[in-house]
């Protein structure tokens, strides 16, 4: 098993140029909704957000309802 690469939302968008911070901060808002949530990609440690992003760009080809 690989060990994930955790990247905040900046970062995120530094490395998916076609993602924007806007976009990426609305998809974690509504993570509720848009399966962003179930896909665990989104890892919560106390006030700080960390993104998986393998399974974010999974949740992305997926079909992500965002």
């Amino acid at each position: 098993m690989a060990t994930p690469t955790f990247v905040n939302v900046q970062q995120l968008v530094q490395r998916q140029p076609a993602f924007t911070v806007g976009g990426v901060r609305a998809w974690i808002f509504n993570e509720e909704t848009n399966g962003l949530k179930e896909s665990g990609a989104i890892i919560r440690i106390g006030k700080k957000l960390v993104i998986d992003e393998a399974k974010f760009i999974e949740w992305i080809q997926g079909g992500a309802n965002g």
